[in-house]
């Protein structure tokens, strides 16, 4: 099984492209910091505590992350690792690995980093039928802890 799901700051706003052709497709590239946390372990200094994962989202997901996600933001991904390979300018190999999205979502309260309240908390391409509770509602007045 090949899932992956991370949660982790963008680095930059995404670059995002549209393919040529019959059906025109928005590709957007970003990548995501991600912390690493041991267990009781400190970090060494000058060593290293995120990774910085590529990933890429197609077609309305593109869309949505050049209009929504800036850098900084805290989202939340899930997809697929893609490995692939390519010759350099200098004739080296670059080997390559990439996220393909098929789900990402805002990770913070719409109420931080001043972004407006009307923008939607997510964007899935498969939904997960659950409803996002409004702000204001306290936890007691739920059927559920």
């Amino acid at each position: 099984m090949n899932r992956v799901i991370l949660m982790g700051r963008l680095t930059r706003d995404p670059e995002v492209r549209y393919t040529q052709g019959e059906r025109v497709m928005a590709v957007a590239r970003y990548t995501l910091a991600v912390d690493r946390r041991g267990r009781g372990q400190t970090q060494a200094r000058g060593e290293q505590t995120a990774d910085f994962i590529n990933c890429v989202a197609f077609d309305r997901a593109g869309e949505f992350a050049e209009k929504y996600f800036r850098q900084g933001m805290r989202v939340l991904v899930s997809g697929r690792i893609q490995t692939g390979s390519y010759t350099n300018k200098e004739g080296r190999k670059i080997n390559t690995t990439e996220i393909i999205l098929d789900e990402q979502e805002f990770a913070d309260s719409r109420h931080t980093g001043g972004e407006p309240e009307s923008r939607p908390l997510q964007e899935s391409s498969i939904g997960d039928g659950f409803m996002n509770i409004p702000d204001g509602v306290e936890d007691e007045g739920l059927p559920f802890n």
